[in-house]
């Protein structure tokens, strides 16, 4: 059950959860800190677009690419993004920390931007137009606003902690399927990947006949979770990767949906993660219980 209210944010669906409780009641974040959402979404929309725009003028170029100790890509694009976030957030929030998957500024705080300059930078350099931008302002470890950007289609996934989810101010509702073979999911692995969540999904494919793909870029992936094309996305990701995950948590939940950790545990997003299972919240548990059972074997 929800709610239609109108706000600076524009039309959106109050969650059941709030019906009937004043928002001075209300233990969330926005309502709680009294912090000025609309200058934070704000600053984080111009951010995504100004961002977007260097994605459009490297894609096709063959963008400097190299490899990074941890032997993954990085291209001109992602630095000269990320440097644009540190320098932006540095002017209007300077008592803000940013944590970029390239570069990082500030002591640790309990504001943080958490950004990923180029979700997908290995198809970016392919020339294969499904990356994002991503951003997410966390609160003492909590995603209260987020951002994700998709340049080449020009949707821009916007949410706010208690105030719902859009694409292009349009209202994000997630999937209410349950697994069949009509219904696809996105599974993210890597040879070196801490949880074999590609083993857990196989499994869990042949068993509940879900689509299983992957796209190229894990936040992207989540917000099509969030826009009910998925109805769930796997990642195996942990040190360093609250960049893929932040500002996808705020927008996939805000949308009805779920996200956490690989467990279904809550967790943290500034700082490394444990994975994480992004759904519709209907899949999440046989999710869990099928990742619990892979994970076992693993240990025997």
């Amino acid at each position: 059950m929800s709610a239609k209210r109108i706000t600076s944010f524009g039309i959106w669906m109050v969650p059941s959860r709030y019906i009937g409780i004043p928002e001075s009641n209300r233990s969330d974040f926005c309502f709680k800190k009294g912090a000025n959402m609309d200058d934070y979404l704000s600053f984080a929309k111009d951010l995504a677009y100004e961002a977007g725009a260097i994605m459009k003028k490297y894609f096709g170029q063959n963008p400097d690419a190299s490899f990074k100790e941890d032997e993954t890509i990085v291209t001109v694009a992602d630095k000269e993004i990320n440097s644009l976030v540190i320098a932006k957030v540095k002017a209007a929030y300077p008592g803000h920390a940013v944590d970029g998957e390239e570069e990082s500024h500030g002591e640790k705080t309990e504001y943080v931007w958490v950004c990923d300059p180029i979700d997908g930078t290995n198809p970016f350099a392919m020339q294969l137009p499904v990356s994002v931008f991503s951003l997410a302002l966390v609160v003492d470890g909590e995603s209260v606003v987020g951002v994700v950007y998709d340049p080449y289609c020009d949707k821009l996934y916007t949410a706010v902690k208690g105030h719902g989810a859009f694409v292009n101010d349009a209202p994000l509702q997630v999937s209410a399927n349950g697994f069949s073979k009509r219904v696809r999911m996105n599974v993210d692995w890597w040879s070196d990947a801490e949880y074999d969540t590609l083993a857990a999904m196989h499994q869990l494919s042949r068993d509940k006949g879900v689509y299983l793909l992957y796209p190229g870029s894990t936040t992207h992936a989540a917000v099509l979770v969030a826009e009910g094309a998925f109805v769930a996305s796997v990642f195996p990701g942990t040190k360093g990767k609250n960049v893929d995950i932040a500002a996808a948590k705020v927008i996939v939940e805000e949308a009805g949906g779920k996200v956490t950790d690989i467990f279904g545990e809550e967790q943290r997003y500034d700082g490394d993660i444990r994975g994480a299972i992004v759904s519709n919240g209907i899949v999440h548990d046989d999710i869990v219980q099928y990742m619990k059972a892979e994970l076992s074997k693993e240990k025997v």
